[in-house]
Formats: C-alpha cells, structure tokens, sequence
C-alpha cells in the first residue's frame, strides 16, 4: 500500500498533468488568457506534489511559492531557473485574470504552456531520484 503522502503527491501529479493538457486545448483554440491560468496551476500543482512529502501546504500561494523557494532552490536541491519560472507565471496568470486592460498573446500563451512543460518534468524527474 502506498503512504500518505505518495498517494497525495500522486493526486497532485495529476491534476498538473491535467491542466498542463487543458493548457494546450486552450492554446491551441486560441483561448490565450485561459491557458496561460491553466499553465500556471500546473506548476502550482506540481510544486504542491513535491510538498506533499514535507506535509507542507498553505492556503496562500505565496506560501507554497515561499516555501518552494526557501527549501528546494536556495537549498540547492532546484535550479534557480525553476524559482524564475514559477514567479513569472503567477505574475502573468495575475496580471491576465485581473488585469482588466490585459490581453494575453499567443507567445505569451505557448511560452507559459512550454515552461509548465518544463517545470513538470524536473519535478516528476525529482520526485523519481530522491
């Protein structure tokens, strides 16, 4: 049977693969402001699947963010490149869900779908070598 946390980290997992692929759907139908949301919670989802096994969470995403940076980037256990990332997605998610003159672009849309990408698989390649 697995433990507690796998088995959470695992639900995690896949709700980030889940709004990784939603993020594609939505960018290839041209729906640019939602697919940059969904690309950002597919990092948010990663990064909470890999908390999962310090029994951390919060109910702030600059919890989860700060958290994230403290103990696995400025650990050294994650590239900066990660930190940068995540920071860059929440400001343009942000900016695209709040901002009322926002008008979120197709580059803009591929890149932040491209970085979840990105950031999925270094943290499923985490998960799988610690």
């Amino acid at each position: 049977m697995d433990d507690p946390e796998r088995s959470l980290s695992n639900y995690r997992l896949s709700k980030s693969e889940d709004d990784l692929n939603a993020s594609k759907l939505l960018l290839k139908n041209k729906l640019y402001s939602q697919s940059i949301n969904r690309s950002y919670y597919s990092i948010f989802h990663s990064v909470r699947a890999l908390l999962a096994f310090d029994r951390f969470d919060s109910k702030k995403h600059s919890g989860i963010i700060s958290y994230f940076n403290e103990h696995y980037i400025k650990a050294g256990l994650i590239e900066k490149e990660y930190s940068v990332i995540m920071m860059s997605a929440e400001r343009i998610r942000n900016e695209s869900d709040y901002d009322d003159l926002f008008t979120a672009s197709k580059e803009q849309a591929d890149l932040q779908v491209r970085n979840a990408e990105k950031f999925l698989n270094r943290i499923k390649e985490f998960l799988r070598t610690e």
